[in-house]
């Protein structure tokens, strides 16, 4: 995730979406991950994807949510050409470009750790558990611009609910795809790779945090986390990890990536909270994409049902 300073990003500087979804051919695959990777941490990756599947491929049978905002979205090309995705690159313009071979077919994501039903599951298989939502969620950035998208996927807690997660296990920590033949953004010491990140199990299990796989009724787009991401709309863009391939459910508080990158500007939680500044700039007011003026920053980015996951705890303190 880029973390910069906050710009506004007027539309007519950003790519139209014709312009590169024509760039991509639909591929159809089938089968699963083999091989794998080897990461600078204490385990393995599965294997690279080997298909790709185009970004403007239709999502069926879509059910409108409950948990959507009535605000206005932001436009396609916006959100789709303005993208924190350092593996790819750390330049917010870039990942469309750099992500547009992107393989995601076959894609295996693995369930491990302290949990009942270790599996590997492939990417359809997932995407096929419930029923799609399209939940439109405002989301803010911790550089100080937001968005506004309509997301397609299902609550988290079905996929963990057939994990079935052992009594001991108190977080979920999520790991992105590890491939720097593919990222080139992984070919630098920017971060330590692959990406990580996680969350406590009752955060995991809330209605609002979301399995991705698209974005305004299509297939997700590569350089949005295809195949699949987390989107946690009440947390920093950062939280919600893309292209994962690995889920592991632990007992033990996860160190998630910019935590271990710069533990006092982003700590484990890093909920929405305009009365916590960053060390470099102020978190108090945001501007969208698209829009010239700011404005306040909400409370847990105003989805008060999350408040009582975080009662007597001090947000200050657990930022």
């Amino acid at each position: 995730m880029l973390i910069g300073k906050p710009a506004a990003i007027p539309s007519s500087e950003i790519t139209p979406k014709a312009t590169y979804v024509n760039r991509r051919e639909f591929l159809a695959g089938a089968g699963m991950a083999g091989a794998a990777v080897a990461t600078g941490f204490a385990f393995r990756d599965l294997a690279v994807p080997a298909v790709t599947v185009s970004a403007n491929a239709r999502i069926d049978g879509l059910q409108k949510s409950s948990f959507s905002t009535t605000e206005k979205e932001t436009p396609y090309k916006d959100v789709t050409n303005y993208n924190n995705f350092y593996e790819f690159s750390t330049d917010k313009y870039e990942p469309a470009e750099a992500a547009k071979n992107f393989k995601t077919r076959p894609w295996t994501v693995t369930i491990e750790g302290d949990v009942k039903k270790k599996q590997v599951l492939d990417v359809d298989a997932i995407m096929k558990m419930a029923a799609p939502e399209e939940r439109i969620y405002r989301h803010r950035c911790v550089e100080g611009w937001s968005i506004v998208v309509p997301w397609v996927g299902f609550s988290l807690s079905e996929l963990i609910k057939r994990a079935d997660p052992l009594p001991k296990a108190k977080f979920v920590e999520f790991t992105s795809l590890y491939d720097p033949k593919q990222m080139p953004g992984q070919r630098t010491g920017v971060l330590r790779w692959p990406y990580v990140e996680g969350l406590r199990m009752d955060e995991a299990m809330h209605p609002l945090a979301l399995l991705c796989f698209g974005l305004y009724g299509e297939v997700l787009p590569n350089q949005n986390g295809a195949p699949l991401r987390i989107v946690l709309p009440w947390k920093y863009g950062f939280k919600s990890a893309k292209s994962i391939v690995r889920i592991r459910f632990t007992g033990d508080q996860p160190t998630n990536t910019w935590q271990e990158a710069a533990p006092r500007e982003y700590g484990f939680y890093s909920n929405v909270n305009p009365n916590v500044d960053h060390p470099r700039w102020s978190q108090a007011k945001e501007r969208r994409l698209g829009e010239f003026l700011k404005r306040p920053t909400l409370m847990f980015n105003g989805y008060d049902q999350v408040a009582s996951l975080y009662a007597g705890m001090d947000l200050k303190k657990n930022f």
